[in-house]
């Protein structure tokens, strides 16, 4: 099945997953493109994306499996054609033949941006890099049973903290995206719960790029 990279950024973060599909499956009918649909009483066109991106989080890493009925022209022809009837903030980046198997992907790169009023709190920077360090950070997570209490440093393959400016701070990490799955924001959710004196006035999340358990990159 083909599958395609897509970029999520400006004020297409703010669009919700469910439609983030509607769009892009109506960008593939505007293209001219006509998807096949899953079978049973009630089909649905075969598009799906790899990792269902949060509202309001930015992305230069998205996946995007389809199928055509039919194919005609260049696997490379389909960017220009879905990026002519695509929203702006909404780009493909590239269309490969075939991905490999979803079950591969592992692990996810992204970057939280701290952003201070009044500038980055005085020890800010070194109370959170302890804070990670720890052997165990239990946060909050909503499932669909419940809230539960996740702990989340197991699924963090690495972590780093600088500051940027005198008014932000940037958190940039590696860690699990399936099986368990770590949402870059419990990141901050952890700073709000256990620093509440180093919580930020707004955080800003994108998602850097995606890879598989050892650590090369996933498509």
């Amino acid at each position: 099945m083909p599958r395609l990279l897509f970029e999520k950024k400006g004020n297409a973060i703010w669009i919700s997953h469910l439609d983030l599909m509607r769009l892009f499956q109506r960008a593939f009918k505007r293209a001219g493109l006509q998807l096949t649909h899953t079978q049973g009483f009630n089909p649905r066109p075969s598009v799906s994306i790899a990792l269902p991106l949060s509202v309001g989080i930015a992305s230069g890493c998205e996946l995007l499996d389809f199928d055509l009925v039919e194919q005609n022209g260049r696997v490379e022809d389909l960017v220009e054609l879905l990026n002519a009837a695509l929203t702006d903030g909404i780009r493909v980046l590239k269309v490969y033949d075939n991905g490999r198997k979803i079950r591969e992907l592992s692990l996810l790169s992204s970057c939280l941006t701290l952003e201070y009023d009044n500038g980055v709190p005085e020890r800010a920077k070194q109370e959170i890099q302890a804070l990670f360090q720890r052997a165990s950070l239990l946060v909050e997570k909503k499932t669909k049973s419940g809230i539960q209490e996740q702990d989340i440093i197991p699924m963090i393959r690495s972590i780093t903290l600088e500051q940027v400016s005198a008014n932000e701070l940037q958190i940039r990490a590696l860690a699990c995206c399936q099986n368990p799955t770590l949402n870059p924001m419990q990141l901050d959710a952890a700073i709000r719960r256990y620093l509440p004196q180093q919580q930020a006035d707004f955080v800003k999340c994108e998602r850097l790029e995606i890879y598989d358990a050892d650590e090369k990159v996933f498509r």
